[in-house]
C-alpha cells in the first residue's frame, strides 16, 4: 500500500482536536493507528504591543489518521468521547483523503505537520515567494494581509477547496 493511500480525516467539536488527538494515543490500539495528527502552521501574532511566533491548528475541526486497518480503527475510534464522524470522500462510505491532497499536505507541512513561516517579497502586482512552503504555491495564495503577516490559501480537502491561513512574512514591496 502507498504511504499515501491510508490517510483519514475525523470530523471533530472545535477545540477538542488536542483532546482527541491524545485520548487516541491512549485508548486507541496503535495495531490500528499509524499516526493521529493535526496539521498545524505558525506565523506571527500581536499580543499586547508585541509579535510572537505561534502555532495554530490548519484545519479547525478536524484531526487527521493514517492506518493500513480502517475496519480495526473504525471499531477503536467508538471508545472515543467527542467523535463527531470518520469522513469519506463520498460524503457517505469510509475513504482516505485523496493521494494528492496527502502528498501535498506532507510537502506543506513536512513530517511534523506543521507549515512553517514563508518569506517573499511584493513585485508589482505579483508575489514572489523566496523561502518555505509556499514557495511554488503562488498561484494558490488568494490573499495576503502583510499587516497580520499570514497568506490565504486555497488548499483541496475531498476535492473541495478550504481556504487556511498560514504564516507569511513580506520582507519588500516595489
Amino acid at each position: 500500500m502507498n504511504v499515501y493511500d491510508n490517510w483519514y480525516a475525523v470530523q471533530v467539536k472545535c477545540g477538542r482536536e488536542d483532546k482527541i488527538v491524545r485520548a487516541c494515543e491512549i485508548i486507541v490500539d496503535q495495531h490500528a493507528l499509524n499516526e493521529c495528527f493535526i496539521p498545524r502552521c505558525r506565523r506571527m501574532r500581536k499580543i499586547r504591543g508585541q509579535w510572537y511566533n505561534v502555532e495554530e491548528i490548519l484545519f479547525k475541526g478536524y484531526v487527521f489518521m493514517i492506518t493500513d486497518h480502517i475496519d480495526a480503527l473504525f471499531n477503536e475510534l467508538k471508545k472515543i468521547p467527542d467523535l463527531t464522524k470518520l469522513l469519506g470522500n463520498d460524503g457517505k462510505n469510509i475513504y482516505p483523503i485523496y493521494k494528492e491532497e496527502a502528498m501535498f499536505l506532507t510537502r506543506f507541512g513536512g513530517n511534523e505537520h506543521v507549515v512553517e513561516i514563508s518569506s517573499g517579497y511584493i513585485e508589482g502586482d505579483m508575489i514572489r515567494i523566496t523561502h518555505g512552503p509556499l514557495m511554488g504555491q503562488e498561484g494558490n495564495i488568494v490573499k495576503i494581509d502583510r499587516h497580520k503577516r499570514v497568506a490565504y490559501v486555497d488548499v483541496s480537502l475531498f476535492g473541495q477547496v478550504t481556504t487556511v491561513q498560514v504564516g507569511l512574512e513580506i520582507i519588500s514591496k516595489t
